[in-house]
């Protein structure tokens, strides 16, 4: 800057320079503070610019937070907005609000997310969330992201073992000591090399479920690394080695220095002098700014080292938060839960291995299925057939907790259902008495649900291929959720049907044009279903189905009743007087239709579910005789039976396995093995 012919007071040059100086440390600030925006992730459905919920969203974040955490709801359903912002525990008060208050302009300014009604935003300190769904108080652990450090460490090992000690330690220190969630810390990895890590959870939920999230995303850590990270919506983890990330304490802001201001006396110096006093002046303050601009530069250079550190993470899916890395377990973690497979925790055995209960430390339950070592499909096929499946998600399906590899061994981990499979409880002539009819009816509807889940409403489309009672577990109120994707396949959503040269199922469910000529469809799994609700409703299993009234198989024996007027005849026993008669006709109509000979006489299942909600009118398709009924142009027989298979220790089914032409291709979608 060039000044001429004109005096400038020493005042006016003060304020000249702090005028420079502070659009110098806003230019930077922005910058450093965009910088420090680490992921986002969008979803939801999309409103409307201008909308009510807009309006609420634009009102929901305040302009100061107090204890680094703040959440608030604003609006009426169904425009409400839940919203929350949280900060890092480590870092001051100021910092915080400072992070919050670029979270918030940043977050209006940049359009990220823009019009999503439910969005998570991650900055280096702090987290900016809002929801049209209450979340408030409730463990997430989807969407996450997981980042690490491309570099190895030279002594994995070791590493990893410290790693793990210092970790667990934090978990343990942020969920029983900490009324913040929160703990931070360091441990000797040599003389001269220190490991720090942090662990958080967001300060709503409670600490058994925040050291559920904060065990989940441990395991999850990359292994060997220099440095890690996990982000979940409830929960966040990092490590660096030789980087102390993190403040050691939170502690008051030192108090700014100014510049000493000038005397009173300065005003009555006199003229002769004030040529001097100015010089005295700016020989004081130039070199206070320029000090601060040198370290205001060398700031920044410190920070722009630190950005490419931060560059050498790479992302997980970003448009697929449910990746391999983040549901991948410790083979050690899992083996430990099973009390390392021992027969005591055994639930079942099959073709594919073996079944086992198990207790993760964070006390949650889990069945652990460990695949026979002879399955022949490779780690990286595994991790992404099971990364596909996990992505289902539905209360009518069961979740799929994770997996883990260490070698040739593979598992896969369920949540544990108490009441395990609906076989083991409706054959069973004690047990079906707890399957009264409210709880077969609500069974039938749920597994309705789920079908038409995998079949019309989920990203993927799903044929499982072996509906059966064994593969639908109870949960501990008796809801059933559809397990076992070991034969399922994924179509595309225009697809309508596939042939397969290789037929796999179990006897008695299988559809007969699946079986005849390999042709399966959404209407395959529709047949197992009607077959399912025949054996709820019966209290027998189709494929040892015996009766001395001329029927020799289920299908048969119901469809001579449905003609004669008899159809409740068919019911279980045990049932007596307590069912609705409307509900077990409307049953009944259903599973024959189902189970109709022709593909295109059998309903979808979105229309199943209509049918079963409607108890009033009478359908205006009326059942044919069902395929497999003694004197129908279809009466196969199994061409082998090789095998049998069982989830969370279900009773042995007729499964088969044949070729009906030469030729072979990769038929599931998680592969186990066959035969089953």
């Amino acid at each position: 800057m060039v000044i001429r012919n004109k005096k400038i007071g020493n005042g006016s040059i003060f304020f000249v320079y702090l005028f420079i100086l502070s659009n110098l440390l806003i230019a930077i600030k922005y910058t450093i503070a965009q910088q420090d925006h680490v992921y986002q992730s969008c979803s939801g459905d999309n409103y409307t610019t201008g909308s009510t919920f807009q309006a609420n969203l634009n009102r929901l974040f305040p302009s100061s937070i107090q204890n680094r955490y703040y959440n608030a709801t604003v609006g009426q359903s169904p425009d409400t907005v839940y919203g929350s912002l949280q900060c890092r525990g480590d870092i001051q008060q100021d910092e915080c609000q400072s992070c919050v208050d670029f979270a918030i302009q940043d977050f209006n300014k940049t359009g990220r997310c823009p019009n999503s009604k439910q969005a998570i935003i991650w900055y280096e300190k702090c987290m900016i969330r809002y929801s049209n769904e209450y979340y408030f108080n409730r463990m997430q652990e989807n969407p996450g992201i997981s980042l690490l450090n491309v570099n190895n460490v030279s002594n994995p090992d070791q590493f990893n073992r410290i790693l793990g000690e210092l970790m667990n330690g934090l978990v343990l220190q942020a969920t029983s000591t900490s009324s913040t969630n929160f703990a931070a810390g360091n441990r000797n990895i040599t003389d001269l090399a220190k490991l720090y890590g942090l662990v958080q959870c967001t300060a709503d939920i409670p600490s058994s479920n925040c050291n559920r999230c904060l065990l989940k995303a441990v395991s999850e850590l990359p292994q060997g690394k220099r440095g890690g990270r996990v982000i979940k919506p409830s929960c966040n983890i990092r490590y660096e080695l030789g980087d102390p990330f993190f403040e050691s304490a939170p502690s008051p802001p030192p108090p700014l220095s100014s510049p000493t201001p000038p005397s009173s006396t300065n005003a009555l110096v006199p003229n002769g002098n004030r040529n001097n006093s100015s010089k005295l002046t700016i020989s004081i303050v130039v070199p206070s700014v320029v000090a601060v601009l040198f370290a205001i530069a060398f700031g920044f250079f410190c920070f722009q080292r630190k950005r490419q550190q931060i560059k050498k993470y790479t992302y997980a899916d970003d448009e697929a938060p449910v990746t391999a890395e983040s549901l991948q377990f410790n083979f050690s973690t899992i083996s430990a839960a099973t009390n390392n497979f021992s027969e005591a925790n055994k639930l079942g055995e099959g073709g594919f291995g073996s079944v086992y209960k198990g207790t993760l430390p964070d006390r949650r339950e889990i069945a652990v299925k460990r695949l026979s070592k002879y399955s022949g499909q490779g780690d990286q096929e595994f991790k992404n057939e099971f990364t596909l499946v996990a992505k289902l998600q539905h209360r009518n399906l069961v979740q799929l907790v994770g997996f883990s590899m260490a070698g040739e061994e593979k598992l896969i981990i369920y949540e544990f259902m108490p009441n395990g499979s609906l076989d083991q409880i409706l054959f069973d002539p004690i047990k079906c008495t707890q399957l009264d009819w409210d709880r077969r009816y609500k069974i039938i509807a749920g597994v309705a649900r789920g079908l038409v889940y995998l079949h019309e409403e989920s990203r993927l489309k799903i044929i499982h291929r072996d509906l059966k009672a064994s593969n639908i577990l109870l949960d501990m109120d008796m809801n059933p959720k559809i397990a076992d994707f070991g034969m399922a396949r994924l179509f595309v959503h225009d697809q309508t049907q596939e042939r397969t040269s290789k037929i796999v199922g179990t006897y008695g469910y299988m559809a007969p044009e699946y079986i005849m000529h390999g042709h399966f469809s959404v209407k395959s799994d529709v047949f197992s279903f009607g077959v399912l609700i025949l054996e709820i409703l019966c209290g027998q299993k189709n494929s040892s189905f015996h009766q001395s009234s001329g029927a020799q198989d289920l299908l048969s024996y119901v469809w001579r009743r449905w003609n004669n007027g008899s159809a409740t005849e068919i019911l279980d026993p045990t049932l007596k007087d307590t069912f609705s008669r409307v509900e077990v006709l409307r049953c009944i109509h259903v599973a024959l239709l189902c189970v109709q000979e022709e593909v295109e006489d059998r309903p979808t299942m979105p229309t199943v579910v209509q049918m079963l909600n409607s108890y009033s009118a009478t359908d205006p398709a009326l059942p044919l005789a069902p395929a497999f009924f003694i004197g129908s142009t279809v009466n196969m027989e199994p061409q082998s039976n090789l095998g049998y298979s069982e989830e969370q220790g279900s009773s042995k089914n007729e499964s088969v396995t044949s070729e009906v032409a030469t030729g072979s291709v990769n038929e599931v979608t998680i592969s186990e093995l066959d035969p089953r």
